[in-house]
């Protein structure tokens, strides 16, 4: 969740490791630092707040120093505060680390370093690390910093990338990497250090990214890596293509807003090249047999949050279009459940930043078991895309906004192109129901279009209900499993209370939460289910609440039963996921925009949760 920055050469590097960080400020913090050697001499800035507030400490004090890392905490161990903001440094202050992750073992450390005679400052399990280090540069690596990672981060058990600056090695950094995602960029002279590529895509576009267990002594323009057991490896450098302004507001008040805005582009990005000129669906990119494939008789999908809920709809799509059983878990489940695994099964892991730890650790576990694995990812080079054995991109772009929009909505489709596959290759659709679906598809990116230039409605119902308190999403089918998403959406942006449930539940709990006090959203686009999900609305109006029903355009049954209602263009039940989800997200938008939330940021809340 953390971010990670460094940086050596002849720029300030004060003034790279602020802009690095803000960069990094969407994966959510509640403070800030740096660490930085100033004439050989450690000097260490932090503060609680946003790096805003780091830099207006910065600006007091300028600094004319050219190596140094830096840090944008969320607190998991002690709240957040100045002493528990990192960089944390040793007892003599002469070495100073960052870290993102969690270390396990912390509490045994920080007894032995204790009795040893460390003296800790704050409640966090990080600065253990940098009283290790202290310690092994004492003893056994004699002042060699390198060395004292390698002991140090043998003793250390969790999820961990660590980068240290210290007065002992005043010309390098070092970092370590161990399931926690860091990134070196590569410079003419100069080289970074990052938790994600955005930060380093204004200075550089190659990149290594490290792998489980590397060790790096990173110098300005240079970079030598090793395992831990100080043997050399060698990682290749990638060049990354993305737009830079992709990355960036491009004059939009929030990344949300502009994401959602990129939501047609980002499904066409994902289609593109993946339906061939007869509507079939072209696999290349799996780099899978059409064998191995009709040999899994069924899946598995474990995923997180929003992820989640984009796999509950493509179960519900797998299995009416492919006619595979599928089961959905939430990956923080799955290892402890002691999931049944056979070799005709496959497991999906979607996540938006691959780097997600509770869905990594479901997806290693898939493969101990020796079970295919498949990832559905957007940041190609992360932790999942490297460790499936197979991987399907979205393509969505990068996505800066802690909520996710279009990489939801890119997730759906990846889904529904790997139902159809599957589906032509068990022979559940011939060619022509094949190319009937991908022919839909491909008309979604238009619809959506459509649904964002009418956007005004929508806009001015989330005006008016910022004050409302209490929402509910209900709708049965697919319209169910996209309420989900709907619900989660709002309770994220707006800190509202929003729940979502299967319509037919409502007699079994919700119905007694039903007063007037209460916002209810009726999902009703499945021609089939349109007449109960009517009747589970008319039950929730005659307790009072009130009712907006999500129908398609030329709908008069519904309209005529709701307060309001919100259209969507007419189209195929199977696209109707795609066509709610974005008015819910205007919504969401809008209403948290009239009560000032922090949109981007949503408190409490981070874009990449690379911990258990």
């Amino acid at each position: 969740m953390c971010g990670i920055v460094g940086y050596l050469g002849p720029r300030s590097a004060t003034g790279v490791l602020l802009d690095e960080l803000s960069r990094l400020e969407y994966r959510g913090y509640d403070s800030a630092g740096l660490a930085v050697l100033d004439r050989g001499r450690l000097r260490v800035v932090k503060t609680v707040g946003k790096v805003r507030a780091l830099a207006a400490l910065v600006e007091r004090d300028p600094l004319d120093v050219h190596l140094g890392i830096g840090h944008t905490r969320w607190a998991t161990h002690g709240r957040p505060s100045t002493p528990n903001a990192h960089p944390h440094v040793s007892t003599a202050g002469d070495l100073a680390v960052v870290h993102n992750g969690i270390i396990e073992n912390h509490a045994e450390l920080r007894a032995r370093l204790t009795a040893g005679g460390a003296v800790f400052v704050s409640e966090t399990d990080t600065e253990v690390i940098a009283h290790l280090l202290a310690a092994k540069l004492a003893g056994p690596a004699a002042g060699d910093v390198g060395r004292a990672l390698l002991l140090a981060a043998a003793e250390l058990r969790g999820a961990f990338a660590v980068a240290v600056v210290a007065e002992a090695a005043p010309d390098c950094l070092y970092v370590v990497r161990q399931q926690s995602p860091l990134v070196i960029g590569l410079g003419e002279g100069e080289t970074f250090i990052a938790s994600d590529i955005p930060a380093v895509l204004p200075y550089t576009r190659s990149v290594i990214v490290l792998e489980d267990g590397d060790v790096a002594c990173v110098r300005a323009g240079s970079v030598m890596l090793s395992n831990l057991a100080g043997e050399s490896v060698e990682r290749p450098a990638r060049h990354i293509d993305w737009d830079i302004h992709a990355a960036e507001k491009g004059g939009y008040e929030h990344f949300m807003l502009k994401e959602i805005e990129e939501i047609p582009a980002a499904v066409a990005q994902t289609l593109r090249g993946r339906i061939d000129p007869a509507g079939q669906v072209v696999a290349a990119e799996l780099g899978l047999s059409d064998e191995r494939l009709r040999a899994v008789r069924r899946l598995s999908i474990v995923a997180c949050g929003t992820s989640y809920y984009a796999a509950m709809v493509g179960k519900a799509v797998i299995e009416k279009l492919a006619r595979l059983p599928v089961e959905v878990d939430l990956a923080s489940e799955f290892r402890y459940r002691s999931p049944i695994l056979s070799d005709d099964q496959m497991v999906i892991a979607v996540s938006q930043s691959g780097e997600t730890a509770d869905t990594l650790a479901a997806l290693r576990e898939a493969k101990r078991r020796g079970v295919l694995t498949l990832g559905v990812v957007n940041v190609i080079g992360s932790s999942l895309s490297r460790e499936a054995d197979a991987n399907w991109p979205t393509w969505a772009g990068p996505e800066i906004c802690v909520a996710s929009t279009k990489a939801y909505v890119t997730q759906l489709v990846a889904l529904y192109l790997l139902a159809l596959h599957l589906a032509r290759l068990n022979g559940a659709l011939d060619d022509a129901g094949v190319a009937e679906v991908t022919t839909a598809l491909s008309t979604v990116p238009a619809l959506l279009e459509q649904i964002l230039a009418e956007r005004e409605q929508i806009a001015d119902m989330g005006r008016r209900y910022a004050h409302w308190e209490h929402f509910f999403y209900l709708g049965r089918g697919l319209d169910a499993a996209s309420s989900l998403e709907c619900a989660l959406k709002l309770k994220e942006i707006s800190y509202k209370r929003a729940e979502a449930y299967a319509a037919g539940e409502l007699k079994h709990g919700p119905l007694a939460l039903m007063t007037p006090e209460v916002l209810v959203f009726g999902l009703a686009t499945q021609r089939e289910l349109v007449d109960k999900t009517l009747s589970n609305l008319q039950e929730v109006a005659a307790r009072g609440a009130r009712v907006i029903g999500v129908v398609r355009a030329g709908d008069n049954v519904v309209t005529g039963q709701v307060d309001e209602v919100i259209r969507v263009p007419d189209a195929d039940d199977l696209l109707m996921p795609f066509l709610t989800v974005v008015p819910a997200y205007l919504f969401t938008y809008y209403l948290s925009a009239a009560l000032g939330r922090e949109i981007d940021q949503p408190r409490n809340l981070a874009k990449s949760v690379t911990v258990e």
